[in-house]
């Protein structure tokens, strides 16, 4: 438990070491890329890039959808893909909608793309192989403790005993 007294409690993070690891292997990636000099583009990309090469044009909404991502934060990894060359939006069926599609440029190297997710999938199945409790059993695991009580609710019940908060 954090020190209540502590002037700064961000000093004290349990899951920053994930993220500085899964930015430490998003790098890596990036350095695949670079080493194919496959400019511009950000292993964020990439998921977005392949769900439209195999389902074809599809509207934010759906791509957010399709991805579990919410709209405005879909919304603005387009632009910036949009900005970088990888996709276009075109009008959809009526004035509200806009179409993503892949660009040339994208569709150039697509097939590296699914291969190099082929090889981060595998190359993670043997990494879990490795560990005595593999992140993807972990994440399950957390899935299940929070069906029994959320995330939410288990903020408010500590805030509720920190007389910061009140």
């Amino acid at each position: 438990m954090a020190d209540p007294r502590s002037p700064d409690p961000t000093q004290e993070s349990l899951w920053r070491p994930l993220r500085l690891l899964q930015a430490a292997m998003d790098a890596d990636i990036a350095r695949l890329y670079d080493e194919r000099q496959i400019d511009g583009l950000r292993p964020s990309y990439v998921m977005e890039l392949l769900r439209l090469h195999a389902h074809g044009p599809m509207t934010i909404a759906e791509l957010a959808e399709s991805v579990q991502r919410t709209h405005s934060a879909l919304s603005q990894k387009v632009a910036a893909m949009r900005e970088a060359g990888w996709v276009r939006t075109v009008a959809g069926d009526d004035a509200r909608t806009r179409q993503v599609t892949l660009t040339d440029k994208a569709r150039r190297v697509v097939g590296r793309l699914a291969a190099e997710w082929r090889a981060t999938e595998a190359a993670l199945a043997e990494l879990e192989a490795e560990i005595p409790y593999p992140l993807s059993r972990v994440v399950a695991d957390i899935e299940r403790a929070l069906e029994h009580r959320s995330f939410h609710d288990r903020i408010a019940g500590k805030l509720a005993e920190d007389p910061g908060w009140g």
